[in-house]
């Protein structure tokens, strides 16, 4: 079942996070952080167990970002991923947004979700805000994606 995050998920998506984190495929996130974009969060669930969690994140009115999306362990390759990323793309279009972006290491799962490879140049509101603080910049390893919604 996919639903919108609750507060008592929080240890849930923040082990989800931490799993992907420590191999270097998603970035760490505090759980005080998920706290505070617990809005943000949708989380796939069985049987009253969190197996899945992504994030929508809007920057502007017309641009948003899929963020933090993981599975569990043991439930990849079974289609969450790809549900969790639609619902997150499913709440952009109900927002009106325009544009949904994602910085990534997983290429081809995006672009099976209908993403196209694009500059990272192009989203300067994602560098000001998030990149500048990073570890990673400006050296970043992820590839820049988007999806255009339209309207």
């Amino acid at each position: 079942m996919l639903r919108k995050a609750r507060l008592s998920d929080v240890d849930a998506i923040f082990s989800l996070i931490s799993y992907y984190a420590k191999r270097g495929l998603l970035l760490p996130i505090t759980e005080g952080l998920i706290c505070e974009y617990i809005r943000d969060f949708c989380v796939f669930v069985d049987e009253d167990e969190v197996v899945g969690c992504a994030a929508l994140r809007i920057f502007t009115k017309d641009l948003a970002e899929v963020r933090s999306v993981a599975v569990k362990p043991g439930w990849e390759r079974k289609g969450i991923g790809k549900k969790l990323v639609e619902f997150c793309l499913d709440e952009a279009k109900k927002l009106e947004l325009q544009r949904v972006f994602v910085l990534t290491k997983a290429v081809d799962f995006f672009k099976a979700c209908g993403f196209v490879q694009i500059d990272k140049k192009s989203l300067p509101q994602k560098v000001w805000r998030d990149c500048m603080g990073c570890p990673k910049f400006p050296e970043c390893d992820e590839v820049a994606m988007i999806k255009i919604l339209g309207g």
